[in-house]
């Protein structure tokens, strides 16, 4: 992504950035899907409420 923090107008700063967005090379597809390293939640006890 190009740096934009000297640009001061939003306009010609989203310019910028979608140009840059453009030339990019395309990213890989996922090998993994998303969210598989992500910790997983044990499921609460049922029944009776905690408090």
């Amino acid at each position: 992504m190009a740096d934009t923090k000297k640009i001061e107008d939003k306009i010609e700063r989203k310019k910028v950035k979608r140009t840059a967005r453009k030339k990019a090379a395309p990213k890989a597809k996922r090998t993994e899907p998303r969210g598989s390293k992500k910790k997983k939640v044990k499921k609460l006890a049922r029944g009776q409420s905690k408090r």
